[in-house]
This record gives C-alpha cells, sequence and structure tokens, in this order.
C-alpha cells in the first residue's frame, strides 16, 4: 500500500508537505524489509539538514539502515514516542511512526522525488 498523497526517495522514504513544514518517516516497504525495529536514532532540533544527509539510523533485529532527509530544511521536531515504542514504525509507518518534522528550506526539493505512482514502479521492479 502506497498512500496517495505522498513524496517518496529512492531509499524508501516518503514525506508529507504542509505549508512549510513536512513530516517523514520510511515506507512500508523499508519497514517490511528491516523487520522488527528495536531502536530509531533521532536527529536533534535544531539541525539544519541537506537533501540525502543522513539524519540517523533505525536498528532491527535484522540490520542497522540510515535514514536520509528528502529535502533541505531545519528539524523543528522528532518523534519522541519511539524512543520508548520503536515498533511504531512498524505497526504504523505513514502515521504514528513517523521520525521527525522539518521547516522546509526550498519547497522545490519536493518536485525531485517520486510520485505515488513513480514509486509504485519501483517497487514493482525490485520484487523482480
Amino acid at each position: 500500500m502506497v498512500p496517495q498523497n505522498l513524496r517518496y526517495t529512492k531509499d524508501h522514504e516518503w514525506i508529507l508537505a504542509d505549508g512549510d513544514t513536512a513530516t517523514v518517516g520510511i515506507t512500508d516497504f523499508a519497514q517490511k524489509q528491516l523487520g522488527d525495529v528495536v531502536y530509531v536514532e533521532l536527529p536533534a532540533v535544531g539541525t539544519v539538514l541537506a537533501v540525502h544527509q543522513t539524519i540517523g539510523t533505525i536498528e532491527s533485529v535484522k540490520a542497522v539502515s540510515e535514514i536520509f532527509s528528502p529535502v533541505s530544511g531545519e528539524v523543528v521536531e522528532t518523534n519522541g514516542r519511539l524512543a520508548d515504542a520503536p515498533e511504531a514504525v512498524n505497526q504504523d509507518p505513514y502515521g504514528q511512526g513517523w521520525i521527525f518534522k522539518l521547516k522546509l528550506a526550498n519547497k522545490g526539493d519536493l518536485e525531485a522525488l517520486m510520485s505515488d505512482s513513480e514509486y509504485e514502479t519501483r517497487l514493482a521492479g525490485l520484487e523482480h
């Protein structure tokens, strides 16, 4: 299931822009590949990010994976709930499992990301 109101990266992050602010998380595909998430390293509020900059890691029973910022901007909020309940990334990756919010530095960054249909096409290619 790929929500239609989001933009996606080749690294399986999603972003939902709302005015000048955007929420970022990992996709359902990514959480399934990781398996049970046991820890999420969150960026510090105030961190200024460039496009595709590493912002933290997600640890699962299978692996440790980097999380990248889909766009440039400043971190304005993190999902502190993940410190005590990292499994929210598995249970609700597009809702309660969001990772951080940022103030967009350049809304044009969003145009470089994949639409839901482009991301679905990418996923179909990965399954073969």
